[in-house]
């Protein structure tokens, strides 16, 4: 059979969500129905037709055959034979060569050791694959299988993820990581729900304000043009709603925007800022930790589904260590970042008291907001109850130092 052919067969056995079969195999099914066609085109020609109007087999010849490509795939789900090596693409936003990527480097050796050789992954960094968005709509068109995704790109997902990054709600790590252990299982079961399976859950880190211009207050930022991720209509309407000037922006365009003056203020966790450079047209940074930016790695259910129970067991054990490593990597890397993009020319803006009353305000206004646009009303009034018995079983949170300048600067 010729090469091409089976590159076509194959495509369509994963196109129609078929496990992929061994070469030889499809080449004998292939071949069984092609003889099977043949003898029928012979009789029609050897065999005079009773009725001249009767259609003959032979014209019609061209149209069995681009049947056959069909009935070839559909008859690969029969053949009893083991699987190729499965490939899965991952797409990122985070850049190759951060921890991030390393991490998730490590993660497919140990897939591709735990499966003896069959599964190979395929990483995409550095929005290769587009933006958080389109990476999404490339799952559902099978041209990507993963992605390690913010909990932005999440919240089109499932609205439960928005729940754990409601503006000045939280105030520690230790605070998230109480309330995201006791609420995953409703988060993963409702991403299952759309076709997702959750393989690990990670940190971006705190979310600041990033401005062209000093600003400390609400009012300063409501004077620029604001990037709000593109897709994200909901966070666009409530920001509209309290007097600020949103722009949307696919992530993969902030930093053209930025030296364009298309936008002059940017919201991110330091780490990601800096590992794409946007701080170099926004030089100023709010030292007020806005909200906190989940992650995960997600890959598609229909392919998941593929896999042995036992093997599943196996990979979402790896996943789940590597969840747990890339939380502590960026939790100590979050720390230096801002030093870092201080010795390049950051400028911290510190907020004094009347400036966090002001902050708080304005999240208490976006609160009525959020809950049942953004956040299911019974999830975000169980994020601020699990909030409240971490708090009284812990006590208040230790308030964090603000920002101190790079060695040198005043």
């Amino acid at each position: 059979m010729p090469q091409e052919w089976r590159v076509e067969l194959e495509a369509l056995a994963v196109e129609l969500d078929f496990p992929l079969r061994t070469a030889s195999a499809i080449e004998q099914r292939f071949l069984e129905v092609i003889e099977a066609l043949e003898q029928v085109v012979r009789r029609d020609v050897m065999t005079p037709p009773v009725d001249k109007s009767s259609p003959r087999v032979l014209p019609l010849m061209v149209d069995q055959l681009a049947m056959l490509r069909i009935l070839a795939g559909l008859l690969l789900c029969a053949v009893p034979l083991a699987a190729q090596t499965t490939v899965i693409r991952l797409g990122t936003l985070v850049p190759k060569g951060s921890t991030w990527y390393d991490l998730l480097v490590k993660m497919g050796e140990d897939w591709n050791k735990a499966s003896g050789g069959k599964i190979k992954l395929d990483i995409y960094p550095g929005g290769e694959q587009g933006d958080e968005p389109e990476m999404l709509q490339k799952v559902r068109i099978k041209k990507l299988q993963a992605i390690a995704i913010s909990g932005a790109g999440l919240s089109s997902i499932s609205t439960y993820v928005a729940g754990l990054q409601i503006p000045l709600m939280l105030d520690s790590y230790e605070e998230l990581d109480y309330i995201r252990d006791k609420v995953a299982p409703r988060l993963e079961a409702d991403i299952a729900r759309h076709g997702f399976v959750v393989l690990n859950w990670g940190d971006a880190g705190w979310v600041h304000f990033f401005t062209k211009r000093s600003a400390t207050r609400p009012d300063d930022i409501r004077a620029m043009k604001l990037c709000v991720l593109q897709g994200d209509a909901t966070s666009f309407a409530i920001y509209q709603q309290v007097g600020f000037h949103p722009v949307a922006l696919a992530s993969t365009d902030i930093f053209t925007g930025l030296q364009t003056g298309l936008v002059d203020a940017i919201q991110g966790p330091p780490l990601f800022v800096l590992a794409n450079q946007w701080f170099s047209g926004a030089k100023y940074m709010l030292d007020i930790k806005f909200l906190q930016l989940v992650g995960a790695t997600i890959i598609s259910k229909a392919v998941w589904d593929r896999f042995p129970a036992p093997l599943q067991k196996q990979l979402l054990e790896i996943s789940r260590n590597a969840g747990v490593g890339l939380r502590q990597e960026v939790r100590k890397m979050e720390a230096n970042s801002i030093p870092m993009m201080q010795s390049y020319g950051l400028q911290i803006a510190h907020a004094d008291a009347a400036a966090v009353a002001e902050w708080r305000k304005l999240a208490d206004s976006i609160y009525p907001k959020m809950r049942g646009a953004m956040v299911p009303p019974d999830f975000f009034d169980e994020v601020v109850r699990l909030r409240d018995e971490y708090r009284k079983s812990h006590g208040a949170p230790p308030k964090a130092p603000p920002a101190r300048p790079a060695a040198g600067k005043k």
